[in-house]
């Protein structure tokens, strides 16, 4: 009975329900994961060599796959000689839950290996800066012509047709000709962020402004209001809220063409950590980095709902926040 309770369509469920499946929401991808990278019988495809044996090539902590590992010993066993000996392991790019811990605080405290590289808060905080620039830039633009785009049929029909065909235009694909224009500096960076989140902006709050109430607009013409005071006193104010929490989605899409961002030009930020990670084989170090990003995004999105209940009281956090 209470399963039937909770799964009922656009039906609010408990507020402690609600924690629980919050909590579940990362608990079972977290347990997966540390299954898969701590469980030897789970998977585990290969082999550390902790006593090479009689075997020519093997080395001590070397990796190995399990089948190599097996068809060796098979040799050794038919010729008589000293088996190797090994433990079973992942691949090397997938460590423990525990070592992606561990390297998600000593990352900051562990000094670059080159003179002169920055630190991971000092490529944080430019990935930060080069995200915010980028919304911004695209919310400063994207946010006033789609209101219009949603109140007038006269914009809508101007700019929206070409705005529906250059939004499946990829993002990256002008990454070659922002380097030309802009250098090969942040400017491209700013630039495919602008790209990637201000075309699907405009559309985004173009319908959620086509939506608003029309009683509200009729109700302000009968009161006498005129074109100007009904766009500023009622259409914006009505639909505040709803534009806040698109806007909380759309920083999400900013953030997923970071990555993409930052290898145009010259390599930067939490990009340029993760790549030099990967070519150094620290990979619970990767996995740290982008884990940070999705926790910066959570936690902004988080202090952004916060924020938002208390500009729109009056909304409830679903509708509004």
């Amino acid at each position: 009975m209470a399963g039937k309770r909770i799964l009922v369509i656009w039906k609010d469920i408990p507020e402690r329900t609600k924690k629980i499946l919050g909590f579940l929401s990362f608990f079972l991808p977290l347990t997966v994961w540390s299954l898969v990278s701590c469980v030897d019988w789970v998977w585990h495809p290969e082999m550390i060599v902790t006593n090479p044996g009689n075997v020519s090539y093997f080395k001590t902590d070397m990796r190995v796959p399990r089948d190599t590992f097996a068809k060796e010993n098979a040799a050794m066993q038919e010729q008589g000689l000293e088996e190797a000996e090994g433990i079973r392991a992942n691949p090397i790019y997938l460590p423990a839950p525990h070592e992606v811990v561990v390297s998600f605080f000593k990352a900051f405290t562990t000094p670059p290996r080159r003179s002169g590289e920055p630190w991971l808060h000092e490529s944080l905080w430019h990935s930060i800066k080069v995200v915010f620039y980028g919304f911004f830039l695209s919310s400063l633009f994207g946010v006033p012509l789609g209101i219009l785009c949603g109140a007038y049929r006269f914009y809508s029909r101007l700019f929206e047709p070409f705005i529906e065909f250059f939004r499946y235009l990829p993002a990256p694909a002008f990454g070659a000709l922002a380097v030309a224009v802009l250098g090969i500096n942040d400017g491209p960076k700013v630039a495919i962020i602008f790209i990637g989140t201000f075309f699907q902006q405009v559309l985004v709050i173009s319908n959620t402004t086509s939506k608003l109430d029309g009683s509200l607009i009729e109700a302000a013409q009968t009161l006498g209001a005129r074109k100007i005071r009904i766009l500023t006193r009622v259409v914006i104010p009505g639909i505040l809220p709803a534009v806040y929490r698109d806007m909380r989605i759309l920083l999400g899409w900013a953030w997923t063409y970071l990555i993409v961002a930052e290898v145009v030009g010259t390599s930067s930020g939490i990009t340029w950590f993760i790549n030099q990670q990967a070519k150094y084989r620290i990979y619970d170090n990767v996995f740290a980095a982008i884990i940070m990003i999705g926790v910066i995004g959570l936690l902004t999105d988080m202090l952004l709902a916060w924020l938002g209940q208390r500009l729109f009281p009056y909304m409830t956090a679903e509708g509004a926040a």
